[in-house]
């Protein structure tokens, strides 16, 4: 046996044999200049199966035919081998990627395996390996690859008992402070803010002059509690604020942050809501735990009714988790233990559906009623949203305000708003009362539509709108004309607008019976000019508003022969509907009898003043309605102008006697 002295120079190699960590020695050698550099004598040695001693490349070879094989050639030189025949066996794995070689040397009479990269299995090479008669065969998988999935999940193994023991202990309700469940479940959502600057003070509040003086003491006794503490004076512990959506209760409560200048929590009372059990009423006991450890502060929860909801008032079953959180919250605003320091505001539109025992003195000390604004407070209102906005000066924010009974006083910032998109679309420098009044139709009557064309169609709308303004006018305590337009708006094919005189705060039998006579001006005047087979469905929405106006007449306000008595159940009014169908089903079949009957007769009456108002008025109707046709649109003094040149229709006395007595009637 020959040996090789360990510092024997390096036997020449050809480049095209690309050898990397070991190789084979060809018969035949290339040149001496071609000497391949990356060559070693560890790689030959291994070639020669040679040894070094305490080579650490000498350990153990594994047992999966992949890792125990160190040597690798390049696809092209195994092409090589495979064409002269020197290609024994062939082991496909990882998909048929890396193939391992068994290839015979004579030089050295032995059998060498080599590891192959190969670009996919083709057809061509399992051609070749079947014309060279080699066995070949395919692996799924490296037998060691699983064994190292199962070493890595071995090695996860300990972390996941440990987490999973530690997640069972998180969520045990004998866990110090309650259940506090995993991944911070538990905790209270609400934003906190030190010294919150929101932006917002009580000067940018308008037309809710009550609740600011109620809020204005408030922040007074958490500045100086010992002005109020030396008569005797507790803090309220509470205050719930109850309106109409977009009333400004929210930006109350900026309001108050912004003056009090203390720690300020702000939450909804959906973020106690959740489907585990429990997680409610330790977010509630979190909350409190930190407002406690920030006193004095402030804690707003804005729509308190998803979780003060009455208790036991569902049928057939009730909200656990609900019921628990109302519960705790109940407990931490006057409970065993109280929250001194701590005040918390609430907002709501449905005040009808919440617990009582939240609603008690101790809890909710005050209950601030935040309602829409009369005229005067919309005018404060459009002043403030009217500072950053260029309106021109024959813009009256007056006559805004007395155009928009019951808007809110978000409607009127969306008012602006709707104004201001409008100029800029046109291409105006300022907001001019065109804009002004074309968003006040936008957003009460939706957005314009196409005209009509159609002469037929458009000359009926024209009589139905304009029997709708005279009918109006020409009884007693209606509002006046604003105007009147064919433009369709929203499903509205044409439109009448009117403006009261003074806000509806108060509406006397007399203001409700006349509303019901002009909304069916438009029906009379359809069946008085073209007869009844020509009536149409165009007067389907005024029948609704006057069925509801008599019906209210009636059952609530007491204003008919039934008497002065209020027929609707309190639990009709609420918003449980299995409630209000109980309640409904409650009342006798001879009173639900004479309510409809009532109703009847005063709808009938309104009907035939309304047809005797179109009857002795056609002259008048014929003009406006060709104006209406010219023009399209008819502003409230310039139909009043044209109904004055027939001035029987206002000095005589015979339809409003008619009215009086068919009223008294």
């Amino acid at each position: 046996m020959s040996t090789i002295s360990l510092f024997a120079p390096s036997l020449p190699l050809c480049k095209s044999q690309e050898f990397s960590r070991s190789t084979t020695i060809e018969k035949n050698p290339c040149p001496k200049s071609t000497l391949d550099t990356k060559f070693n004598r560890r790689n030959l040695l291994k070639t020669l199966g040679l040894t070094i001693i305490g080579d650490r490349s000498a350990r153990a070879e594994p047992e999966s035919p992949v890792a125990g094989t160190s040597s690798r050639i390049s696809y092209s030189r195994f092409l090589e081998y495979l064409n002269e025949g020197a290609v024994m066996k062939v082991d496909f794995f990882e998909n048929g990627t890396v193939a391992i070689a068994e290839i015979s040397i004579p030089a050295l009479n032995k059998i060498q395996r080599v590891k192959v990269q190969l670009p996919g299995v083709q057809q061509e090479l399992i051609r070749k390996l079947r014309e060279k008669e080699v066995d070949f065969a395919a692996h799924p998988m490296d037998p060691n690859m699983a064994a190292a999935v199962l070493d890595l999940l071995a090695n996860f193994a300990f972390p996941l008992l440990f987490l999973g023991a530690l997640l069972l202990r998180s969520s045990s309700p004998n866990t110090p402070g309650g259940p506090n469940l995993p991944f911070g479940l538990g905790r209270s959502k609400a934003k906190f803010q030190m010294e919150p600057n929101t932006g917002i003070t009580f000067d940018d509040v308008a037309g809710v002059d009550e609740a600011k003086q109620d809020f204005q003491e408030i922040v007074e006794f958490l500045k100086t509690p010992q002005k109020f503490s030396a008569v005797g004076a507790r803090i309220p512990k509470g205050v719930l604020l109850v309106g109409p959506p977009g009333t400004g209760k929210t930006l109350l409560a900026k309001a108050i942050a912004g003056e009090a200048q203390v720690p300020f929590f702000s939450l909804s009372g959906s973020d106690f809501v959740e489907m585990f059990v429990g997680v409610g009423a330790s977010r509630v006991r979190d909350l409190f735990n930190k407002a406690k450890t920030n006193s004095p502060c402030l804690v707003f929860i804005d729509e308190i009714d998803a979780v003060g909801r009455q208790r036991g008032t569902g049928i057939g079953g009730g909200n656990d988790e609900r019921e628990q959180t109302l519960n705790q919250l109940l407990t931490e605003m006057d409970g065993f233990s109280g929250n001194e320091g701590v005040i918390v505001i609430a907002a709501t539109n449905r005040p009808e559906i919440l617990d009582s025992a939240l609603l008690r003195p101790g809890r909710f000390d005050r209950q601030v009623s935040v309602g829409l604004p009369d005229v005067r407070g919309r005018e404060e209102i459009l002043k403030v949203h009217s500072k950053n906005k260029k309106l021109d000066k024959n813009v009256s924010l007056s006559v805004i305000a007395m155009r928009t009974p019951g808007f809110s006083g978000a409607d009127l910032a969306n008012l602006l708003n709707e104004a201001a998109i409008l100029a800029g679309r046109r291409g105006k420098d300022t907001i001019t009362q065109k804009e002004i009044d074309d968003s006040i139709d936008r957003i009460v009557a939706g957005m314009e539509g196409t005209q009509m064309t159609d002469g037929k169609n458009k000359i009926l709308v024209a009589y139905h709108e304009i029997g709708h303004a005279i009918c109006a006018t020409l009884t007693e305590g209606h509002d006046p004309v604003q105007k009147v337009t064919l433009i369709p708006r929203g499903q509205a094919r044409g439109l009448t607008w009117f403006i009261p005189n003074e806000d509806p705060s108060l509406t006397s039998k007399k203001q409700l019976f006349a509303r019901i006579v002009g909304g069916l001006g438009g029906r009379a005047a359809e069946e008085v000019i073209f007869g009844e087979p020509e009536i149409t469905t165009g007067a389907a929405g005024d029948l609704q508003q006057v069925n509801q106006i008599a019906r209210q007449m009636v059952t609530r306000f007491g204003m008919s022969e039934i008497g002065p008595w209020s027929l609707i159940d309190p639990a009709v009014q609420s918003s449980d509907v299995v409630l209000r169908m109980l309640a409904r089903n409650s009342m006798s079949e001879k009173l639900a009898e004479d309510i409809d009957m009532s109703v009847k007769c005063i709808i009938e009456k309104a009907y035939e003043i309304a047809k005797s108002h179109i009857r002795n008025n056609r002259d008048a109707m014929d003009k406006l309605v060709d104006v209406l046709l010219e023009k399209e649109t008819l502003t409230g003094d310039e139909f009043r102008a044209i109904l004055a040149e027939f001035s029987h229709t206002f000095s005589g006395n015979k339809e409003k006697n008619t009215t009086q007595e068919l009223v008294k009637a």
